[in-house]
C-alpha cells in the first residue's frame, strides 16, 4: 500500500506532466509490491501531487534558486508500511523515483544532475495503516496484492517482524503494543 506524494513548486509540472509522472511513478509502486498488476495492487498505489507557491518553499533561506541544482526543486515521499522493504529495496526504489521525476521535468537538451530532488522513505510502523475503518497489516496488504507468503520477499517480512517481535519482548514491552505481524 506504497503513497509517494510529491511536492513541486508552482508552474513545475502541467497537466500532461503530472499525468506522465503519475503514471511512471504508479509502475514503480507496483513493482515495489512484487510486480502483482492485480486490481487490489492498483487501487493501493496512490500518487498525490501537491504545488507549492514559490513563496512557501525555502532552500537555504532563500525561495529563490541559488542553492537549488537544476532541474529544480521537487521532494517525493513514498510511504510504505514497516518492515516491507530491505536497504537495497529502499536504494533501488529512491534511485526509480529520482529516474522518473528526472525524466519527467528535466530538459532533454540539459544534463541535469537533479540534486534538489529528494526522494524520501517513510515507513509507517505495523498497526498504524488503517483503511475501511479498520487496522490493516502488512499480511494483510500482502494478500490484497497477491503476493506469495512461501517466496523470498515475505520470509524477509517474517524474519524482520520475528527478530522486532523477541526484541519488544525481551525489552518487556506490554504485548498488545503492536508494531509486529498479527
Amino acid at each position: 500500500m506504497p503513497i509517494i506524494h510529491v511536492f513541486y513548486p508552482k508552474g513545475m509540472l502541467d497537466t500532461n506532466r503530472k499525468a506522465l509522472l503519475a503514471e511512471q511513478l504508479s509502475a514503480i509502486m507496483l513493482a515495489m509490491e512484487g510486480g502483482f498488476g492485480t486490481r487490489a495492487g492498483y487501487g493501493l498505489a496512490t500518487v498525490l501531487m501537491t504545488e507549492v507557491p514559490s513563496t512557501d518553499w525555502w532552500v537555504g533561506g532563500l525561495t529563490d534558486d541559488t542553492f537549488v541544482a537544476a532541474p529544480g526543486k521537487l521532494i517525493a515521499r513514498v510511504s510504505i508500511p514497516e518492515g516491507y522493504m530491505s536497504q537495497p529495496h529502499k536504494s533501488w526504489v529512491h534511485y526509480e523515483v529520482h529516474a522518473a521525476v528526472l525524466a519527467t521535468i528535466a530538459d532533454p537538451d540539459g544534463e541535469p544532475q537533479g540534486g534538489s530532488i529528494q526522494v524520501i522513505i517513510e515507513e509507517i510502523k505495523e498497526g498504524q495503516w488503517g483503511a475501511n475503518g479498520q487496522t490493516i497489516s502488512l499480511a494483510d496488504m500482502a494478500d490484497a496484492v497477491g503476493l506469495k507468503k512461501d517466496g523470498d520477499r515475505y520470509r524477509w517480512v517474517e524474519s524482520y517482524f520475528s527478530a522486532k517481535k523477541a526484541l519488544l519482548e525481551k525489552a518487556g514491552f506490554p504485548r498488545d503494543v503492536g508494531g509486529v505481524l498479527p
